[in-house]
């Protein structure tokens, strides 16, 4: 059985980096694309770049490690653990839950507790915020709210319009894949992917998005120049720009839906490569005119 590990956060580029916009619009360009050929195969990361299901999840996260790591009898105040946790939990964003989970575990035996395995606090995880998202999933569910209320805006509009083009999509988040292809098909997201939608799993070391990556080059014997990858995070654009395909970062304003680019995001995902960056896809048509021109 192969054996994959997701890379660390690796800054390539200045976040300073000199770019423009393309005229009239929120689309900056880091560096113009150039390509012999357009895109065949487009890949999506899921959570904060097509779905808000799981918006404010760390305000769920963060709370239940400080409270593990309170359970250590640590002297440390709330303040600093939340602090710590909260550093910590934003590094590893873009990785597999899972990695965020060790890192707990490895805190909790820094101040001599004896911590539980990192699967167990995952699932203490997904619990909690199963709790908080519950609503929001039955609302999809029953119909009360529709998918375009729980998704990037202009989400639905791009994939329709990468689908017109006659280009095979693919879905590779570092949330549980059980969940990921539950949370597409109650955001009505089934037809643009066709069962192409990967996602964590329990034996975490046979998963990551580097690998789907190979796996739709390989199987499509395809150079990586022909890939264009949508992602909020720093993973799937490192692991798009390794091999040489086109990386749009998608700086959402996950809370707000407000059409303005999230900064934290823009400076992380510009430092790893990113070619363009979008707020979201309301201005789809622009992104795919340029991609395409």
């Amino acid at each position: 059985m192969s054996v994959f590990e997701e890379p660390d956060f690796r800054p390539t580029e200045a976040a300073t980096a000199q770019s423009r916009f393309l005229p009239g619009t929120s689309i900056e360009i880091i560096r113009d694309v150039q390509r012999a050929a357009p895109p065949e195969h487009v890949l999506f990361d899921f959570d904060g770049t097509l779905s808000l299901v799981r918006e404010g999840w760390p305000e769920v996260m963060v709370p239940l490690m400080v409270e593990v790591l309170q359970g250590t009898g640590t002297k440390e105040s709330h303040d600093a653990l939340y602090k710590l946790a909260y550093d910590f939990v934003m590094e590893l964003t873009g990785k597999q839950t899972i990695y965020q989970m060790i890192r707990l575990a490895e805190e909790v035996t820094k101040r001599g507790g004896t911590p539980q395995d990192p699967t167990e606090y995952k699932q203490m995880y997904h619990d909690r915020l199963m709790e908080r998202i519950w609503t929001r999933r039955e609302d999809l569910r029953s119909g009360r709210v529709p998918p375009e209320e729980m998704v990037v805006p202009g989400s639905i509009d791009l994939l329709k319009g990468l689908k017109a083009k006659g280009l095979k999509l693919y879905l590779a988040s570092g949330t549980d894949e059980n969940y990921v292809k539950e949370e597409v098909t109650l955001l009505g997201l089934d037809p643009y992917f066709h069962g192409r939608v990967y996602g964590a799993v329990d034996d975490y070391k046979t998963f990551s998005k580097a690998h789907v990556i190979r796996r739709i080059l390989d199987v499509n014997k395809v150079d990586g120049a022909r890939l264009l990858g949508f992602g909020d995070g720093y993973v799937e654009i490192q692991n798009v720009k390794d091999v040489g395909g086109i990386a749009v970062a998608v700086a959402s304003d996950e809370a707000n839906r407000s059409g303005k680019p999230d900064q934290w995001k823009r400076d992380r995902l510009v430092s790893v490569g990113a070619d363009m960056v979008i707020p979201d896809y309301r201005e789809h048509e622009q992104v795919i005119d340029y991609v395409w021109k």
